[in-house]
């Protein structure tokens, strides 16, 4: 039987015990020694937020398969547990063995957002490793990163070993081997991190330097051991039913975010969308086939228990089968109390048409990422959507019989101009008229609800929008107060409901995002002051931040208010996404224009993720370019 790591009177005394527990379903008990690689898979945030996450769940099962590996979950402690372990010296422990993780031979950490920086810091901390690479020793383990925050690693590249920059399917069983092979040969962890940086996508920041121009931009950034790559590439899945999916997800305890089974239809996207980088790094666009989809969603819904599927992807409108797969599964599972959710959805009357087939129109919401309130913004930043097709895609929904709409749209994108913010109020309105001009009074259900939401923009590595200039605090709050005196004024005000996010929040998200290998000593000082949770606006303090800054001497404006140079030296320009540099050049450029580029399926426009040979750019419609 288990020992649990903590005392009775300790999880007694914690909120949600079941945090730290493990012994879910579906979770992986093996003989420690019985394998040969121990392996602690971190998401630096609370329990119930890294079980959502479909990337873990996926190297999880993947690595698990293997017979010489035993993969673990390890989570951030809560604030509450954070205080004990700190006051009783008890090491951060893996979910399933309750083993310490400093006792591991890897600690692999999912970077999924910049605010979640200083929690890895406590879980290196909690688990007793040194915060540094550089004072790392034989038996620590070797901490590597991934994810997407791992597309500008330097701000936290004094505090990892290694970072795995792509899609994780692909190298880590060489990585594993190699780990072996090294151990075998009486090598030690130098040889393993040597011989790691030599293989495809593997990222060891001690191998590299970076020097800086007086202005305190990068002057060069160079490898200092020979056979080390001047340019990472990332690692790309091309045949998405080759790669390994989950076989039997775990099933949490707890209500987590994402209480329910995750079906990947496929990965990246065909939009362009000139500010998203996940649609960047992730190209190109690559579908799962039917059959694989039809095979897994089955499996999965009896091996979990759970009565909801969600199909996953950036954009779920694109996938060329989605009719298929929604068919298949209302009729596999009629009656059997199985709900069927579609995320990222665009508004046109394709999307309507299945969504009305799959959702209880009583209970939900619609939600629509609009970005824009203008045309001309929507095509600065290559949305695709007319006026037209929004409007009349509310008109779709409200005659479907739905009268609650969510609206995301983004404050702060370059060019824009106090038209473009009160065209947010304009726009929201013009879709609650929709539902009172078109839907006759005895069809409507109710008062219609318009929500609209602004986040403020964050120029995000490998996008067109990477060379622009944030706005500043003040910036942000004066455009969204704008907005909001704007909906006051509007007719249908009633109907209409407006927020926005934190806007000091967003100028650190952008510090993190785009900084370079100096911000490292800002994290840790604040971590070293308190700043833990930062995602969670109850533990966000932002007089902890500016005050690191300031011990560090570091200039928060260097990193956001500048406006960059085409020809400067970006701290990720190391990173090969596929994506070329000329290619995002020539897209900032024509958003300065307002000219739209195409989507993938219309025309190719040479990004340069050709070169993977794989996906849209290879689909029979597609003609070579």
């Amino acid at each position: 039987m288990r020992k649990l790591a903590l005392s009775d009177e300790i999880l007694l005394s914690i909120q949600q015990p079941a945090r730290y527990l493990g012994n879910e379903l579906n979770a992986v008990y093996k003989d420690p020694d019985q394998v040969d690689i121990r392996f602690a898979m971190c998401f630096p945030d609370v329990y119930e937020i890294g079980m959502s996450h479909l990337g873990m769940q996926i190297l999880y099962s993947m690595f698990n398969r293997r017979t010489d590996v035993w993969c673990e979950r390890v989570f951030s402690p809560w604030t509450d547990l954070d205080d004990i372990m700190r006051r009783k010296h008890i090491p951060l422990f893996a979910l399933e063995s309750q083993d310490p993780v400093h006792d591991f031979d890897f600690l692999g950490i999912t970077i999924q957002y910049e605010m979640c920086y200083t929690n890895i810091l406590q879980v290196l901390d909690l688990s007793h490793i040194p915060l540094h690479a550089d004072d790392r020793k034989e038996n620590d383990p070797i901490v590597i990163g991934g994810g997407p925050c791992a597309y500008n690693p330097e701000p936290l590249a004094d505090f990892f070993d290694l970072f795995y920059i792509g899609e994780g399917e692909t190298q880590y069983d060489a990585l594993f081997d190699l780990y072996k092979q090294v151990h075998l040969s009486g090598g030690n962890r130098w040889d393993f991190l040597l011989a790691a940086a030599k293989l495809p996508g593997i990222y060891v920041p001690q191998f590299y330097d970076v020097t800086y121009h007086e202005d305190g931009t990068i002057a060069a950034f160079t490898p200092n051991e020979p056979g080390v790559p001047a340019t990472i590439r990332k690692e790309l899945v091309t045949e998405m039913d080759e790669a390994p999916y989950i076989e039997n997800p775990l099933v949490p305890f707890l209500k987590v975010t994402q209480d329910r089974v995750v079906l990947e239809i496929q990965r990246g996207c065909i939009r362009g969308c000139r500010f998203c980088q996940a649609g960047s790094v992730y190209r190109p666009l690559r579908e799962h086939s039917l059959e694989y989809l039809k095979r897994y969603a089955v499996h999965m819904l009896q091996s979990t228990g759970h009565e909801e599927i969600s199909l996953s992807s950036l954009s779920s409108s694109d996938y060329s089968r989605l009719k298929e797969l929604v068919n298949f599964l209302i009729d596999e599972f009629q009656g059997k109390g199985v709900n069927i959710s579609l995320p990222s959805l665009r508004i046109d009357a394709f999307s309507l048409d299945v969504m009305s087939k799959v959702q209880d129109i009583k209970k939900s919401s619609l939600t629509f990422a609009l970005e824009a309130g203008t045309q001309r913004m929507r095509d600065v930043i290559n949305k695709g959507l007319t006026e037209e097709e929004i409007l009349n895609g509310a008109l779709e929904a409200f005659r479907g019989g739905w009268n609650r709409v969510k609206l995301y749209f983004m404050l702060g994108l370059p060019t824009e101009t106090e038209e473009d913010m009160r065209g947010i109020a304009l726009l929201s309105e013009k879709i609650a008229e929709t539902y009172y001009d078109e839907i006759p009074k005895e069809q409507r259900n109710g008062r219609v609800q318009v929500t609209a939401s602004s986040s403020f923009f964050v120029p995000k590595p490998f996008t067109p929008f990477q060379w622009a200039r944030m706005c500043t605090k003040e910036e942000f709050l004066e455009r969204a107060w704008l907005v909001k005196d704007t909906f006051r004024s509007m007719k249908n005000a009633k109907s209409l409901k407006y927020n926005y996010h934190e806007a000091d929040l967003t100028v650190l998200e952008g510090v993190l995002a785009r900084g370079d290998r100096r911000v490292a000593a800002v994290i840790e000082q604040a971590y070293y002051h308190g700043a833990l949770y930062d995602s969670w606006s109850e533990y966000f303090h932002n007089d902890i931040w500016m005050h690191a800054f300031e011990l560090c001497g570091v200039d928060i404006d260097f990193y956001t208010t500048r406006e960059r140079g085409l020809d400067e030296i970006f701290p990720w320009d190391f990173i090969d996404t596929g994506v070329t540099k000329a290619f995002l050049k020539r897209e900032w450029q024509n958003a300065i224009a307002g000219t739209v580029t195409p989507n993938c399926r219309e025309h190719c426009s040479g990004c340069g993720a050709r070169r993977f040979k794989g996906g849209v750019c290879y689909e029979d419609s597609h003609s070579l370019h």
